[in-house]
């Protein structure tokens, strides 16, 4: 460059939204009046030089030099054309870069001295290397973009410079206003290729992005217009043959659905705007599928249809007492539902759950609520379940997705009142899916359930009028705030009666019944329904008092088959000798009194999920050094009431007759049978005590005993829970006296008075009473002071008994 151009002034030609580059010739519109005076001005003038800025805020009208970006170029005016309206079209050809000093003129058009920025030449070989990458990089977008016109390749072949590069590249890249400032200003030619490569090779991704999405869009309208061609031929080809009704119809019935389907205010807008949406769509689309079936769910969901209850309070009685023995406090509970219900027809739905051991006729019961109500009935298994999703649904985003359990049951049963049982609630799982008891929250509250939300339906729906009986066979796995929400009613074991009854009645008919055998071709005595009951069977329930039956039913069919027609078949089971021949040898035995024949062994009572049973725990001494053995499987509680026991002997065993050398020179071994089956809890405490006590005096426990409680080691006897439980196992195993804790006196309250009337309790508030009446004699120096009550007499009716 000349030094002609290092300083001089120039009329400046301000541009709103371009950037102009050297080596680049571009026209532009000029409307602004200074620059349309300017270009009056150059009109005629060969080769006038201008000085040409971009505006920083293209939103000024009239700029200043605070407006204009630091650096610029100078132009050569190639020509100057006027147009409509006063406007004036400039070809400028951009020569080389200057940065602004002043303006020294504003009016009529701005004038400003400029200064020539000068560049540094030279060989660099990083130079070269950036210059070839960006013009192989222009090529590629000219291959992109087929459009850009074809002189501009052949001019860039004509460019060897890279600087010059970059500026004609530059000039035609479109790029914001900002990044071509930047470009315009950058320093040097290395950063100017620099940064212009960056620029070129970000607009290459665009371009190849832009090209794959137009592909696929293309192919997928291509399919879309291939597929509505399609389905008008089909159309018109089942209107030509009168095909069926065609989709419009199909909608028209689903409109008219919709309509007489009694939905909620709610649920019909839903509907209403989800068969909008349909009629919209194209029935082979995925999304038609999701929303016909949605729409389907909703309709057939029952919104507002009730059967109506039976509230003949005697009626409903007949049934319960028909289809089951005993259960009083199940069946006292349904009568006040129904009681209330007749006053106030409004009463929401009960949630009762039933907690007992296996084969007491839970489910069952719930049956029979349903039918004596005369509800519809759904029973949902719950045992094992661990997905949320079972109870709440799936979210229509899912493929596949469908209700929850709750909402398929509804649609089931067809009624918003049925009878829904819940069975095996304590068997709830959870996992990284959810928490199904904590969505069961919702349900089980009457207070939230009128507006349960299922996540595919997504629309409030009423539970409170449904009848939820959940079962259970433990309550202690139920999570407190769900089992705080339901009305708890414990069902406990049946006694020997009862479960005689319960075979006379309904058990062995059903059998008979479905084996194929009529009442006069079978039938069995009472003594043969006890045996089978008391010596093949020890559960709290009547389910496998049901399969020895069934058993015995099959044997006789075998013999009625292969017996001649004439001969006019009938069997009768009359003793124990007609059951061991279908059942075998008995597999339980009263075997209390050969247990418990020498000193050391004592029966104490346990409480399982599945009933209470009793437990022998024996003790055994041996020359030793005072050391304690504990087998059988043991938890730590029960290992502690062991340790807890033994120290109390020792602390007081002068009373008992025990010597304090027997524990310095002998071993204590405590087992109790049956030692595959885990075993803990604190009740048996009175029983290690005693079996402790007699191994050490030599005196043996009462074979007629049995005990519970815990032990403290001031020698206080605590009470222990699951009494009814436990003295229903020591009735069935022919225990005549029991040792209940003092502060259990009142739970004898649901002891049946017939299991009552054939045992013996025994009160006690301090281990040297459980002595007494635990001991065939009592030991030397051992106190007297026992409770007694027993035979039958009443409760209240306390005596005592001396040693």
């Amino acid at each position: 460059m000349t030094e002609s151009r290092i300083d001089q002034v120039l009329p400046l030609v301000p541009l709103r939204s371009a950037v102009l580059f050297p080596g680049v010739v571009v026209p532009f519109d000029v409307g602004r009046p200074k620059t349309v005076a300017l270009a009056e001005a150059l009109t005629g003038k060969k080769d006038a030089l201008v000085a040409v800025f971009g505006q920083n805020n293209a939103a000024i009208e009239d700029p200043g030099a605070a407006d204009l970006y630091d650096v610029g170029v100078v132009a050569r005016v190639v020509g100057s054309i006027r147009q409509e309206e006063g406007r004036y079209a400039l070809v400028l050809h951009g020569l080389y870069r200057i940065t602004l000093a002043e303006l020294t003129q504003t009016s009529p058009y701005l004038e400003a001295r400029v200064t020539a920025i000068e560049e540094e030449a030279g060989n660099d070989p990083e130079l070269e290397a950036l210059g070839m990458s960006l013009r192989d990089a222009t090529k590629e977008i000219l291959r992109l973009v087929p459009q850009l016109p074809r002189e501009i390749a052949s001019q860039l072949q004509s460019i060897e410079e890279p600087g010059a590069l970059a500026d004609f590249v530059a000039g035609h890249l479109d790029a914001k206003i900002e990044e071509k400032a930047k470009i315009l200003s950058a320093k040097g030619a290395k950063e100017r290729v620099r940064e212009v490569l960056t620029l070129v090779l970000r607009r290459i991704e665009t371009l190849k992005v832009r090209d794959k999405i137009n592909t696929q869009v293309k192919d997928e309208m291509g399919k879309t217009q291939r597929e509505h061609v399609l389905r008008q031929q089909l159309k018109a080809i089942q209107e030509e043959l009168s095909d069926g009704e065609d989709e419009g119809s199909d909608l028209d019935e689903l409109e008219k659905k919709i309509a007489d389907a009694s939905l909620s205010d709610e649920a019909a807008e839903v509907a209403k705007k989800q068969l909008k949406r349909l009629r919209a769509m194209q029935s082979g689309s995925p999304e038609y599928t999701m929303v016909r079936t949605y729409l389907d769910w909703i309709v057939d969901l029952p919104w507002k249809a009730q059967s109506a209850d039976k509230t003949e309070i005697a009626d409903v009685r007949k049934v319960l007492e028909a289809e089951h023995y005993g259960l009083e406090k199940v069946k006292r509970r349904i009568l006040e539902f129904l009681a209330v219900r007749k006053l106030k027809n409004d009463k929401k739905g009960p949630i009762l759950c039933l907690i007992g051991p296996p084969g007491v006729g839970k489910t069952s019961l719930a049956k029979s609520v349903a039918s004596a109500l005369g509800r519809k009935l759904h029973r949902i298994s719950l045992g094992g379940v661990h997905d949320e999703a079972a109870v709440r649904g799936h979210r229509r985003t899912y493929i596949g997705a469908l209700p929850g359990q709750i909402i398929q049951g509804m649609k089931k049963v067809g009624t918003t009142n049925p009878v829904f049982v819940l069975d095996e609630i304590d068997k709830l799982g959870r996992d990284f899916r959810g928490d199904p008891s904590s969505a069961l929250l919702e349900v089980l509250d009457p207070e939230q359930n009128n507006t349960f939300a299922d996540h595919y339906i997504e629309i409030p729906y009423d539970l409170s009028n449904v009848m939820f009986i959940a079962t259970a066979n433990v309550g202690d796995t139920i999570p407190g705030p769900l089992r705080d929400r339901m009305e708890i009613i414990e069902i406990p074991g049946y006694t020997r009666k009862e479960k005689l009854a319960i075979a006379r009645r309904h058990l062995f008919p059903k059998q008979v019944a479905e084996h194929g055998l009529t009442p006069e071709q079978l039938d069995i005595s009472d003594a043969a329904l006890e045996a089978v009951i008391d010596k093949y069977t020890r559960e709290a329930g009547v389910r496998s008092l049901e399969k020895k039956l069934a058993a015995i039913v099959r044997g006789i069919v075998v013999k009625i088959a292969e017996t001649p027609p004439e001969a006019g078949a009938r069997s009768s089971i009359t003793t124990e000798d007609d059951v061991r021949e279908f059942l075998g040898a008995a597999p339980f035995s009263d075997d209390v009194a050969e247990r418990t024949e020498d000193p050391g062994v004592a029966t104490g009572l346990a409480w399982t999920s599945v009933g209470g049973e009793i437990l022998f725990i024996e003790a055994s001494k041996m020359p030793g050094s005072g050391k304690l053995t504990l087998t059988g499987q043991l938890g730590d509680v029960m290992k502690e009431s062991a340790q807890a026991a033994l120290s109390y002997v020792r602390a007081n065993g002068e009373r008992y007759g025990v010597g304090k050398d027997v524990f310095a020179t002998s071993d204590i071994h405590i087992h109790i049978p049956a030692g595959g089956m885990p075993k803990d809890g604190p009740s048996a405490g009175v029983t290690l005590f005693s079996a402790l006590v007699s191994v050490l005096t030599g005196i043996r426990v009462r074979h007629d005993v049995a005990m519970t409680g815990e032990i403290t080691l001031r020698g206080r006897v605590l009470p222990i829970g699951g009494l009814k439980e436990k003295v229903l196992a020591a009735h069935r195993a022919g225990i005549k006296r029991i040792i209940v804790p003092d502060r259990n006196r009142f739970n004898l309250d649901e002891v049946p008075d017939e299991v009552k009337k054939d045992l013996e309790f025994v009160f006690v508030s301090r281990m040297d009473q459980v002595i007494d009446a635990a001991l065939e004699r009592a030991p030397a120096a051992a106190p007297s002071g026992i409770s007694v009550v027993g035979g039958g007499t009443d409760l209240g009716n306390v005596a005592n008994a001396a040693a």
